[in-house]
């Protein structure tokens, strides 16, 4: 039998200003970035290939 999920808790005072700040200026992520990120994922999606 599973446990059941627990609530998220609420986020406030400095943590949420912070987290809000945050969220208003997030950056673009690179070409570099973008192609780092999608050869990390190729080769673990590689990986994970389960061949029954």
């Amino acid at each position: 039998m599973a446990r059941p999920i627990k609530e998220t808790p609420v986020v406030s005072g400095k943590d949420a200003k912070r987290f809000a700040d945050r969220m208003e200026t997030l950056k673009p992520e690179s070409k570099e970035e973008k192609e780092a990120a999608r050869k990390l994922y190729e080769k673990i999606k590689a990986l994970a290939a389960f061949l029954f």
